[in-house]
C-alpha cells in the first residue's frame, strides 16, 4: 500500500555545508506509484556512494531505485538558505528545478534556489 511509501522521507541531508546529493526515483516493480526523493551527504566522497546506501534500503521497502542525476547542495541552516547547483560525472545532472520543489515540502521557511553553476 502506500504506507510504506509514505514511510520513505522526501529528502535526508546534511544540517549544514556543501555536499553532493541524487535525485533518486522509487518505484514499485509493475507498479504505476513513483516518487522523486532527495538524498546528500557530506560523507559521500563520490554520487554513487549516495545511490549505493539508499538502493539496499529502499529493495528491502519493496522498491526499484532509479538515480536521475547528481549535483551538489548548499545548506545554510543559519541563513535559512540552500542552494541546488552542479552536476554528477558518473550519472549527470539532476533536473535541479524538480530537487528544489522536493526541498520546499521539507524546508518550508528556507529560501532556495538552484543554478547550473558548478560552483
Amino acid at each position: 500500500g502506500g504506507s510504506a511509501m509514505a514511510a520513505v522521507r522526501d529528502v535526508e541531508i546534511d544540517p549544514e555545508g556543501t555536499f553532493k546529493y541524487i535525485l533518486v526515483r522509487l518505484q514499485r516493480p509493475g507498479g504505476e506509484e513513483q516518487r522523486d526523493i532527495v538524498r546528500g551527504t557530506k560523507a559521500a566522497e563520490f554520487h554513487n556512494h549516495i545511490f549505493e546506501k539508499v538502493n539496499p534500503e529502499m529493495e528491502k521497502l519493496g522498491y526499484e531505485c532509479k538515480c536521475l542525476g547528481g549535483g551538489k547542495i548548499d545548506h545554510n541552516s543559519k541563513d535559512k538558505k540552500i542552494r541546488v547547483f552542479g552536476l554528477s560525472t558518473g550519472y549527470g545532472k539532476a533536473d535541479h528545478s524538480v530537487t528544489v520543489e522536493i526541498l520546499k515540502k521539507v524546508y518550508t521557511d528556507y529560501e532556495i534556489t538552484w543554478s547550473d553553476d558548478k560552483k
